[in-house]
């Protein structure tokens, strides 16, 4: 049974998130401000966080920046004004694994959270048919999720490992933004192809010796990206 942190500190809104996810069989906990929040995450092991970013105390966004820090990998879905498209960005670059906007169904909410949690958990059935990716001077260990750069280990947030993951079973093919969207996010974003593009610039970052020349992880222009081995 996944747990799961909602963060928000207007009551009623983390009430209708709570009631909604214990019935779809979830485990929930509830935290009204982002110091609180941040405590609970350091002392509990949560599957996904549900984090509002105009929060008393300490805001979503640093909560966001710290756990990243922190080496804290848990995905994360920041709960944004709509229209603010500034947090949603920049919430992005700093790790978040997706965003949803005021006003949402709780619908909407179980639907982006299934997807996030499916691309986090291990499928030990698969991984252990798995065995570990080269590419130029990464190793990629499904079977325990760790990428290494010259046997230094990276840190990726679960959102950059998919994408690593997925281009790395695909070497030499030019996939389009749309495809990835489809394939990496679990479902259509419609006209947010900047997503995209921002976890990759995040992933060259990690795994690019100069990322501004990258040599693994390449943009075909007018088409995509492609990895070369």
């Amino acid at each position: 049974m996944a747990k799961i942190l909602v963060v928000d500190d207007e009551t009623s809104i983390s009430t209708l998130l709570k009631y909604n996810l214990e019935q779809n069989g979830y485990t929930v906990t509830v935290a009204a401000d982002g110091q609180t929040a941040y405590e609970l995450i350091g002392k509990q092991n949560f599957d996904a966080i549900l984090l509002d970013l105009m929060l008393p105390v300490m805001d979503g966004m640093t909560v966001l920046k710290t756990i990243r820090q922190d080496k804290i990998s848990t995905p994360v879905i920041l709960v944004t004004a709509k229209g603010d498209e500034f947090d949603r960005v920049f919430g992005l670059e700093l790790g978040a694994d997706d965003y949803i906007t005021k006003p949402f169904s709780p619908r909407e909410v179980i639907a982006r959270l299934k997807a996030v949690l499916r691309r986090s958990q291990v499928d030990h059935h698969e991984s252990e048919r798995t065995d570990a990716i080269k590419i130029q001077n990464l190793v990629i260990d499904d079977n325990k999720k760790v990428v290494t750069k010259n046997d230094k280990i990276l840190t990726l947030t679960p959102r950059e490992y998919e994408l690593l993951l997925y281009f790395s079973q695909r070497v030499g093919r030019v996939i389009d933004r749309e495809t990835i969207l489809t394939a990496v996010w679990g479902y259509e974003f419609v006209g947010e192809s900047r997503m995209v593009d921002m976890h990759i610039s995040n992933l060259r970052e990690k795994i690019e010796t100069n990322p501004k020349s990258p040599e693994v992880l390449k943009t075909v222009r007018g088409f995509g990206y492609t990895m070369v081995n």
